[in-house]
């Protein structure tokens, strides 16, 4: 399993729990749905940025 798909997985468990919580503190259905799309795409977006190969600088002669 690559370093990106454990991140996302985390991220995910993550995202999930936090909605667990806010369903059981009574924040209405489409606020928790809308910060679960908005935790998904930062943790996309942490994923790709902590995973990233970097380009190698080209040398000078």
């Amino acid at each position: 399993m690559s370093s990106l798909s454990v991140y996302l997985l985390g991220f995910l468990v993550l995202t999930a729990g936090l909605a667990m919580v806010a369903h059981l503190a009574g924040i209405p259905a489409a606020w928790i749905g809308a910060g679960g799309i908005v935790m998904l795409g930062l943790g996309i977006l942490l994923a790709v940025t902590k995973t990233r190969r970097r380009d190698a600088s080209p040398t000078e002669y």
